[in-house]
């Protein structure tokens, strides 16, 4: 039976900030085909060997310093992209097998969206509709962490090898947004996206065409589809995410779209601002706490990742002017975002990017970032 293919993870709830053990799996095979013995950097990177043992599960930010580790010791910079190349809807268990008998791609992409904690809960998957685009992002939880920009591009990857797998092997993005600053040869990316890249920008994306969200996924069945959505909320409701955990995840999502916002929130939850407040007090924080954290992880990711300039930075987080986000960058951190970056950046991209106020791009990748909806 086909649908048997698909049910490694049947039964196994994933805690928050863990991701299926499938990940650690396909690295260890990229090394290998590199001419490199995992074992030693799965050991560096503070993974538990016996996790091979019949693991279900390996922390989030483990799998991103193993990647860059992973990255460094290969010499390959698109390590990540080579992960993500090898995902297919089988390869996502409950997942995949919901986003194949979904009845159009628009759907699969949305019940990727919404449970997507099934098979990773270090990350968020967001879908944005503004007009005729659509932009599908992928937010590591921790974008400061070692290696999130390795995730990130694992993450866009795999999202194009889903879509292919639904709209056939041909389909391409208008172009690719990644948080990081551009590799010496973009060839592989290139290669494999057939698409304009965008390095150095603020989130990591997808953006296509809405048209695509409303083609019919072929041989669905719906009475699969239900069995599936009832397997996939016992597993969610075994580890329940809280109303903190929630909104994390929906902020790092949001935070370059300039949509913290208390009451944005409220409505989503369809609650008044006083009620959200109340019940995040309940759990020990408020919405400005978490809101100021999410700001301070992607800041702090933008920082060392990309070459971005503050003015950039700045604008993306939705301050209304770099001398802002200097200042609330020092009361987070205690110190500025300059001094916080020499320290930070890998020791090739400290370059003077705030007296140059340019990013480079690749050729080709021209095309102006969509705008997300004032909150």
């Amino acid at each position: 039976m086909e649908s048997a293919r698909y049910l490694d993870d049947a039964g196994q709830a994933l805690p928050a900030g863990f991701i299926h053990v499938n990940v650690l799996q396909t690295i260890c095979t990229v090394l290998v085909e590199h001419g490199t013995d995992p074992d030693d950097l799965v050991t560096e990177a503070g993974i538990d060997p016996r996790v091979f043992g019949g693991g279900k599960f390996v922390p989030f930010t483990a799998v991103g310093r193993l990647i860059a580790l992973a990255a460094d010791r290969t010499g390959c910079t698109h390590f990540g992209l080579l992960i993500g190349q090898r995902t297919t809807l089988t390869s996502l268990g409950l997942i995949g097998l919901l986003m194949r008998n979904s009845d159009t791609v628009g759907n699969a992409l949305r019940a990727l969206e919404a449970h997507l904690c099934v098979r990773n809960r270090g990350a968020a998957v967001g879908l944005g509709v503004h007009d005729d685009i659509a932009v599908l992002t992928y937010a590591p939880h921790e974008p400061e962490a070692k290696g999130a920009a390795h995730h990130a591009e694992r993450g866009l990857a795999k999202t194009t090898n889903l879509l292919r797998a639904l709209c056939g092997s041909e389909w391409t993005p208008l172009e690719v947004l990644l948080p990081r600053s551009m590799p010496h040869d973009i060839s592989p990316y290139a290669g494999f996206f057939r698409a304009p890249i965008r390095f150095d920008e603020q989130t990591a994306a997808l953006v296509f065409p809405t048209k695509h969200l409303a083609e019919r996924i072929a041989d669905a069945d719906p009475a699969v589809r239900q069995r599936v959505e009832d397997s996939i909320r016992q597993l969610e409701a075994a580890e329940p995410s809280s109303l903190t955990d929630e909104l994390r995840q929906y902020l790092r999502t949001e935070v370059t779209r300039q949509r913290c916002k208390a009451e944005r929130v409220a409505r989503l939850r369809l609650v008044d601002r006083r009620t959200l407040g109340r019940r995040l007090k309940a759990e020990g924080t408020t919405f400005t706490r978490l809101a100021n954290e999410a700001q301070y992880r992607v800041a702090k990711q933008l920082l060392a990742d990309t070459r971005m300039d503050m003015t950039q930075i700045s604008v993306a987080l939705n301050f209304s002017e770099p001398a802002a986000f200097t200042h609330a960058f020092r009361r987070w951190s205690g110190t500025t975002p300059s001094a916080w970056r020499q320290v930070n950046q890998p020791t090739g991209r400290r370059t003077d990017v705030e007296s140059s106020g340019t990013r480079t791009r690749p050729a080709g990748a021209g095309a102006e970032q969509d705008k997300a909806e004032p909150a």
